[in-house]
């Protein structure tokens, strides 16, 4: 297996692997289903996810349908319900205007898209890539705490009057640098999240209590900011931790195969379970220092076994037992939502096995 002693390997390797990943995913053509519709008509419920399945053979393909570059991937338009989404079979390409229309200028009138999904404001409407239920508790609630970070994060030292456990309304008293932060999330460090390939530590899972408000800094000869319990999604003590409140902001779930060749393995899976299906969530080995970012797909396969070959040259004197490696199986798809350093979140799409940590997760093939 691979071993990344140290982030500067990881992160020169993802370098010299990024130009010619991005040559072939350009030259790799994106398969179009034999029963591809000429259209579809946006409705509510539907995700792009749903949509890119009813005319790709891979849903990660649509951006290259769309002739987007990795810019417009990043960048806000919106697809609607009522919207038509056409297939142009002669460019091979699907757009919201219909093949033959133009623009008025002779020019064909194909619209660019890089649909987003968030919870407020512009776009709230818009077709979402994946199911947005899956993952709405996982947006904005930190899920992986750096071991650098814990050790650094600020903690609750007291409660009022001595109370073992606080809810909404407490006072609780708060040491360790807030660096001008006003409002923290509070959790409580939980798994630890070990490397399947490495046995490094990458983190702990952290678990979501609730949120903390700002009320007084600490002054001369006093060692402890005063704060308030906004909201308790679970009781909080002593010793637990803050993390600043992430800034609200869109989020950008356009399926693509990752920028760089990314192989992976699956940490984790969310609950504590053994066995993850469709709609679940698993954590992976890789993160932004590998290249991953928001909105590629991985697809998933049981790792290769090595088994006894019983019809194989048992070599000298017949002591060694002949082995054969098995190939990975590719059973399905895993579409990222949360990125941090070390290790990544992602929603598992369509599988035909369960999913099981150590299971590998790589670029699209």
């Amino acid at each position: 297996m691979k071993n990344f002693s140290t982030v500067g390997a990881r992160l020169a390797g993802a370098a010299l692997l990024a130009g010619l990943f991005a040559s072939s995913a350009q030259a790799a053509p994106c398969a179009f289903r034999p029963n591809a519709p000429d259209q579809h008509k946006v409705v509510k419920g539907d995700t792009l996810w749903d949509i890119s399945g009813k005319f790709l053979e891979h849903p990660w393909c649509w951006p290259q349908v769309w002739g987007m570059n990795r810019d417009e991937i990043r960048n806000p338009h919106w697809i609607y319900p009522g919207q038509i989404v056409y297939f142009d079979r002669k460019t091979g390409r699907l757009s919201l205007t219909r093949p033959g229309d133009d623009d008025g200028a002779g020019r064909p009138g194909i619209t660019r898209l890089s649909p987003q999904f968030r919870t407020e404001g512009m776009g709230r409407d818009a077709v979402p890539s994946i199911p947005p239920a899956m993952i709405e508790p996982f947006l904005t609630r930190p899920l992986v705490i750096g071991v650098d970070e814990l050790a650094s994060a600020p903690r609750i030292a007291a409660a009022q009057e001595g109370r073992v456990y606080m809810g909404q309304g407490d006072k609780v008293y708060v040491k360790g640098e807030l660096n001008g932060v006003k409002a923290f999330q509070v959790y409580r460090p939980g798994t630890p999240l070990t490397d399947p390939e490495t046995g490094a530590l990458l983190g702990y899972e952290a678990q979501y209590l609730g949120t903390v408000a700002l009320k007084a800094q600490a002054t001369p000869g006093v060692d402890v900011h005063t704060f308030t319990v906004g909201s308790s999604h679970q009781e909080m003590g002593v010793g637990d931790r803050l993390a600043p409140v992430p800034p609200e902001g869109m989020r950008n779930y356009v399926p693509h195969p990752p920028e760089t060749v990314i192989d992976a393995r699956v940490v984790s899976i969310y609950g504590g379970v053994t066995y993850a299906g469709q709609n679940q969530i698993v954590s992976i080995n890789r993160g932004s220092v590998d290249g991953l970012d928001v909105g590629a797909v991985l697809q998933l396969y049981h790792f290769g076994k090595v088994v006894a070959d019983p019809g194989g040259d048992k070599g000298m004197l017949g002591i060694a037992r002949p082995t054969i490696k098995l190939p990975d199986e590719q059973y399905g798809d895993l579409f990222i939502f949360r990125v941090f350093k070390n290790v990544s979140y992602g929603l598992v799409m369509q599988v035909t096995e369960p999913v099981q940590v150590g299971d590998v997760a790589k670029s699209p093939e």
